[in-house]
């Protein structure tokens, strides 16, 4: 009997010994914390922001047509990008939340659910690759070319088919991030682009013998480069990450578990969805005008997720660890966090506004526009712009919002931007000024999401922040 209640004890030591690397989240000073945190993840978004881009660059020397084909699918791989990141999300703020309050069981229930939720994801996708024509027919017009449209069913339906790769990659990324090893994520994504970057051009082009592909190689290259990230987020996390034992046989569906997840993830995803809507009423609205209008726009999809995608590496880099302190019940580092985080978000996109004013045709000569599509970039990229530090600020707000359990408040301001304001506005303008005022309806929408954002912060403070006992650096009561 004392046999057992000593090898009891010694395994019970050795699982709390295994738990301290989330401590770090709690007690080292925040603004090293936050940009360590937040410096991998920042740099894997960039190199991901890449993987996005490498695609239409070579797409765009290869045919015009492929490249409008690749823009018309985007909402769909937004709507892919929002379940899947949108779920890993909300598995790993709750994580964060449990490990922070020492509840190590259920964080591991958390994780093994998460994985669960992530199978049921994808179901839905796999159904809309089955409809891929039909739905590249219903996204397009009457003058859309039929290789436009054969082009963008095969890319569709690959990557739709094989999107179970990018979901379960997510979650491998945020059970590293939940538990503060970020520097993980980034030797995932950058494996997976440089992958993307190698095979791209060879079946695209045809290169060493193989048939050129065009929009199917590309399509073809990014699952391959995402199942590459995938098999490596479950070296890491079975390798490195001790404090999640994750385990086939600890598989088991837990209805409450899930829905704690839902309840956080739900508004992210919605959040990310609506980006989906916003680009598919967006691509109606300008296909009204060309094939060229709606390529147009995705190019600068495409760029600006140079800007955004670094943006959210410190939005999620930053949720872990208000999420922590928040279970912890550490106002001074939560508030702190947050304050960092606003000035590096209206920071880092005050830069990229500044890229794109001074660069603008460089940028578009990536992807060997004509000249009629540098024009319209130009004045895109130089209007939409000037919403990016607004921008900066409402989403790291978001990531307080969503790490405090109030992810309902990124989702209503999302809604009015890129729904309430931003389509009527962009209709509006359509009809009023032509294909180069469509762009004024983002600057119109930032300055809601902003108000609103300044409301709920406020919220958050009255209603949270105030009411949290202050303490010491060991958790102790003032």
């Amino acid at each position: 009997m004392e046999d057992k209640k000593k090898t009891l004890t010694e395994e019970q030591e050795k699982k709390q010994t295994q738990r301290r690397d989330s401590d770090r989240l709690g007690t080292e000073p925040v603004h090293s914390l936050l940009l360590k945190m937040s410096a991998p993840l920042m740099v894997s978004m960039f190199v991901m922001a890449l993987y996005n881009i490498v695609d239409s660059i070579y797409l765009g020397h290869y045919s015009t047509d492929s490249l409008a084909a690749v823009s018309y699918c985007f909402p769909f791989q937004n709507l892919n990008i929002a379940f899947g990141i949108g779920t890993a999300v909300g598995m790993s703020a709750l994580l964060s939340r449990h490990l922070g309050a020492r509840k190590y069981d259920k964080a591991d229930k958390v994780a093994h659910n998460g994985f669960i939720l992530a199978f049921i994801n994808y179901s839905i996708f796999f159904i809309i690759g089955c409809f891929a024509g039909p739905i590249m027919r219903m996204m397009t017009n009457d003058a859309t070319s039929e290789m436009i449209i054969s082009e963008g069913t095969i890319y569709l339906r690959i990557t739709q088919w094989l999107s179970i790769a990018p979901m379960i990659q997510s979650m491998f990324e945020r059970l590293l991030q939940g538990t503060g090893k970020t520097k993980y994520i980034f030797y995932i994504q950058v494996s997976g682009t440089i992958f993307n970057a190698i095979v791209d051009p060879i079946l695209i082009f045809g290169l060493f013998g193989l048939p050129a592909m065009g929009a199917k190689g590309a399509a073809l290259a990014t699952v391959f480069g995402q199942l590459l990230g995938c098999m490596l987020g479950h070296v890491f996390n079975k390798k490195f990450n001790k404090e999640i034992q994750l385990s086939f046989s600890k598989v088991r569906p837990h209805l409450q578990t899930m829905k704690e997840i839902y309840r956080i993830a739900i508004p992210t995803i919605v959040l990310q969805s609506v980006g989906a809507v916003m680009t598919f009423s967006l691509n109606k609205i300008l296909s009204q005008f060309s094939d060229l209008a709606v390529a147009t726009y995705g190019v600068y999809f495409k760029l600006q997720s140079f800007v955004f995608m670094p943006l959210f590496g410190m939005n999620n880099g930053s949720v872990p660890i208000i999420a922590y302190n928040y279970g912890a019940d550490r106002k001074d580092r939560l508030e702190e966090t947050m304050r960092l985080g606003a000035r590096y978000g209206v920071g880092i996109m005050s830069v990229g506004t500044l890229v794109f004013w001074l660069f603008p045709k460089e940028l578009m000569a990536l992807f060997d526009s004509p000249p009629e599509m540098v024009a319209m970039g130009v004045v895109a990229l130089h209007i939409i712009s000037i919403n990016f530090p607004f921008a900066g600020y409402a989403i790291m707000r978001g990531a307080a919002f969503q790490a405090l359990g109030k992810s309902v408040y990124s989702m209503n301001i999302s809604l009015v931007r890129q729904l309430v304001i931003i389509i009527p506005c962009a209709y509006i303008f359509a009809k009023l000024g032509g294909v180069n005022a469509v762009w004024w309806a983002f600057p119109c929408a930032e300055v809601a999401g902003v108000s609103m954002s300044i409301i709920y912060t406020n919220r958050i403070r009255r209603n949270i922040l105030s009411k949290m006992t202050p303490r010491d650096a060991n958790g102790n009561p003032l």
